[in-house]
């Protein structure tokens, strides 16, 4: 067992899981960031990534939702107009600051079609740094694709091994790791294909986190809901969706976890919205015998609306801070179950 601070960690855990709050996930890398900059016609740039991104984290009230912001590390280091860091800016909003650590996807060799995520070189040093500059929580995403014999073995085995040894070094440097196995939605995969593949990889994820020793009382799980391919003919409904989710959940998902916050994945704002209150309301059957709260971790769901709105026009910024905590708000309503369509009118 690694040694840990752990009244610490299982501390920042349960801010990260308050009721009603969930986390907003603003660690677009560069090119990302960039590429839906060049789509919406704004100028691909840093001033404008961090004209944004303080558009985001000052936005007033957010606080309110939000228990959480995954940064990505140059939003690490940015200050406002007034020379105020944005983990700065977070903390006094009571939203606790989080970093993406990971390098990104990568091709892994001998297995077309399959990628491995990689950044475990250095990474104790810069878990130290980041911790030293004001973040509490950090984020490593793995992704498997569902075609013809994927996600293959070796692929789920290599990309279960590089989370457990991120978590590892995470709860060594006094920062909560969120663990993000994301099985994607792109294909035509089924419902029970997308959670039978999902429960092999939770599944390998867990037993390589216990070979390494990590705490699960002190670690949050960022797992993708069970869905149909978005190129599946038969979409399942809301309450299909909510059910293979939480089943699969049980079947593989230690009870110790701290939390779950479920990723969006592209889904539309409201869907995901309708899909997280829908397990929310499952009280009486399925949820009741949920041992780990559940919340959303969500990053086009939250940010779309917003980034729309704002368009790279300063004149925009409170109508773009208004869509985004609307989003929040809705999104916090679900995590309760009170969630309403006539919410996203009101």
């Amino acid at each position: 067992m690694i040694t840990i601070d752990r009244p610490l960690l299982t501390d920042t855990a349960h801010r990260l899981m308050a009721d009603g709050k969930g986390l907003l996930a603003m660690d677009e890398s560069t090119g990302t960031c960039n590429r839906r900059f060049g789509t919406a016609g704004i100028p691909q740039t840093e001033a404008s990534r961090r004209a944004y991104r303080e558009l985001l984290v000052s936005t007033p009230g957010l606080g309110r939702t939000i228990s959480g912001a995954i940064l990505f590390e140059e939003t690490l280091h940015q200050r406002t107009r007034d020379d105020v860091l944005f983990t700065q800016v977070l903390e006094d909003a009571g939203i606790v600051p989080g970093i993406k650590v990971d390098l990104g996807a990568k091709p892994l060799a001998g297995h077309p079609g399959e990628r491995v995520t990689e950044g475990l070189d250095g990474l104790r040093a810069r878990l130290k740094a980041y911790f030293e500059k004001g973040a509490r929580f950090a984020k490593w995403r793995a992704v498997f694709s569902i075609e013809t014999g994927t996600p293959g073995p070796a692929c789920i085995a290599a990309n279960a091994h590089a989370l457990a040894r991120y978590t590892a070094l995470c709860q060594e440097a006094s920062l909560v790791p969120i663990v993000e196995p994301e099985v994607l939605m792109d294909g035509a995969h089924t419902l029970a294909e997308c959670g039978e593949a999902t429960h092999r990889v939770l599944h390998q994820v867990f037993e390589q986190l216990d070979q390494q020793g990590v705490v699960l009382e002190a670690m949050l799980l960022k797992p993708n809901m069970v869905l149909p391919g978005t190129d599946c003919p038969m979409q399942d409904d809301i309450d299909a969706v909510a059910d293979a989710t939480l089943a699969c959940l049980l079947r593989a998902v230690p009870a110790a976890v701290a939390g779950i916050a479920f990723l969006s994945g592209g889904q539309p704002a409201a869907l995901a919205t309708v899909r997280l209150n829908a397990m929310h309301r499952r009280r009486g059957t399925v949820l009741v015998r949920s041992p780990w709260p559940l919340t959303f971790s969500f990053g086009r769901a939250l940010q779309e609306p917003a980034l729309a709105a704002w368009a790279g026009n300063d004149a925009n910024r409170v109508a773009a801070q208004q869509a985004l905590l609307h989003r929040a708000t809705c999104n916090g309503a679900a995590v309760r179950g009170q969630y309403s369509p006539a919410m996203e009118t009101a």
